[in-house]
């Protein structure tokens, strides 16, 4: 047995013990449950406790001929707009509270196929429609490094739970950051896929989504250290003939030939890059270049035009196939978001939209074309630090400096490519720490490159989960 707690391993090395035997899936369970139980309270992360069910899980599993799959008994949760058999998939609205799922979605069949066991579900904001977490159903969730900060959105509970201990893996998914947004936040990490990467189906959906989140929206995972996601990502990557687009091609493709040429931007299009998440990506760069990596400042073609059209076409279809719903059943807060993101970003006519539709694919040809020669690509996730809860719901400005931000986000999104998000840094602010998290934009089709290069920036820069830990306890007195 290690001599720290089970909960504070990050899945690689809790996954090396429980594959050679030396710790039992119900102490690994355990462990988990009791950090939730302890913390949990603090932070509304988890907001349907499975402790009983992943305990029975765990048993089961103890009970098997040798281990289950690559995640045997590792502890995990589940975003609560994600169907799991016999669960609310609520999605933090209150009409749609009491609806429980018929089957499992592709992902959290793939995560218990490969041995993972769920300990809970996380919180969402409304519709999962917003980059803070809070809802009428749950309320609040909070993030670990303080009440100063919020956890981000849409997978907030995920990201807080990951970094607070409750799991080894958080399920979240990400249709303009919402990975990446608690990822940053929280101080962990994540790699948003590529479209088509993991396959996308809820049992419970009586209607398909628009095109442009089928082709922007992603599932993913969020891991307190990189290589939780070589662990654990392969093991979301099976066929599911209920995602016809899913293309299961091997997490890992072939081996670079020579030193891999990185593109590095400190570009902003809005408001200045602030000098601390400037510091943060210099060192991010650096820890690049001592890895063998070759860095080079590039400018990045066409960002504005990509987060400018990519949202304003995202706010078309949504205000289409949404306005309706989210005035119907939302509360106050979510409409109140939604309409300034409308005013903020108004929707377009027919012609309009096809043309930037049409123009997608010329923004696409820009960036596959420069990253034949630069596979990756090292720029701001934000240029702020990040913001405090609710800002995003405080009129214009608030939006301004939250998703209004995102054009490095929503390029990821827009053009489907994969992008990973790694903390370079622990932000010093009069309000509190603030940690900082930077993002590499892959190749498509080459998360395990962006993996590798966040695995060479902790292994020179560190991770904050020690850090983290020691403050929630003294909090906790």
């Amino acid at each position: 047995m290690p001599s720290i707690p089970l909960w504070q391993l990050d899945a690689t090395d809790l996954s090396r013990l429980l594959q050679s035997g030396e710790v039992s899936a119900q102490e690994a369970v355990q462990s988990s449950i009791d950090r939730m139980h302890a913390v949990n309270p603090g932070l509304n992360a988890v907001v349907t406790d499975l402790s009983e069910a992943a305990l029975v899980r765990a048993k089961a599993l103890d009970a098997a001929k040798g281990p289950k799959g690559p995640l045997h008994g590792v502890p995990v949760t589940i975003k609560i707009n994600i169907d799991q058999k016999g669960e609310s998939s609520s999605n933090g609205v209150v009409a749609f509270k009491d609806m429980r799922a018929p089957g499992d979605a592709p992902l959290v069949k793939n995560l218990l196929d490969a041995g993972a066991v769920v300990i809970g579900r996380t919180n969402v904001p409304e519709f999962s429609r917003r980059c803070d977490t809070d809802n009428p159903i749950h309320g609040r969730t909070w993030n670990p490094w303080g009440r100063h900060l919020s956890p981000g959105g849409s997978s907030g509970g995920a990201g807080a739970a990951v970094a607070a201990g409750i799991g080894a893996l958080a399920h979240g998914n990400d249709i303009g950051g919402s990975l990446r947004f608690p990822a940053a936040g929280n101080g962990v990490v994540t790699v948003k896929p590529g479209v088509g990467r993991i396959a996308v189906y809820n049992p419970s959906q009586t209607v398909e989504r628009g095109i442009l989140a089928q082709q922007m929206s992603a599932q993913g995972l969020i891991t307190r250290t990189a290589r939780d996601l070589h662990l654990s990502m392969p093991t979301m990557i099976a066929p599911d003939a209920r995602d016809p687009f899913h293309v299961p091609l091997p997490w890992r493709g072939p081996a670079p030939q020579g030193p891999l040429k990185v593109g590095f931007s400190l570009a902003v299009v809005d408001l200045p890059l602030d000098p601390q998440v400037e510091k943060a990506l210099l060192a991010a760069r650096a820890a690049l270049a001592d890895a063998g990596y070759v860095v080079e400042e590039v400018t990045p073609p066409s960002l504005k035009e990509i987060a400018f059209e990519g949202r304003s076409a995202l706010m078309t279809e949504s205000y289409q196939l949404m306005a309706e719903d989210i005035a119907r059943y939302g509360s106050p807060a979510i409409a109140g978001v939604f309409e300034e993101n409308y005013r903020r970003t108004p929707t377009v006519e027919m012609k309009p939209m096809l043309e930037m539709l049409a123009r997608r694919t010329f923004y696409a040809r820009q960036w596959s074309v420069l990253m034949a020669e630069y596979p990756l690509f090292l720029s701001p996730f934000h240029p702020l630090p990040f913001y405090a809860p609710g800002r995003d719901a405080e009129g214009a400005e608030g939006l301004r400096e939250t998703i209004g931000q995102s054009h490095w986000s929503m390029l990821g999104n827009y053009l489907g490519l994969p992008a990973g998000n790694v903390p370079a840094a622990l932000g010093d602010y009069p309000e509190g720490p603030k940690p900082i998290g930077v993002q590499i934009l892959g190749q498509r089709w080459r998360e395990d490159l962006v993996v590798d290069a966040m695995i060479a920036i902790e292994d020179r820069l560190g991770t904050l989960s020690q850090q983290l830990w020691a403050r929630m306890d003294n909090r906790m007195g």
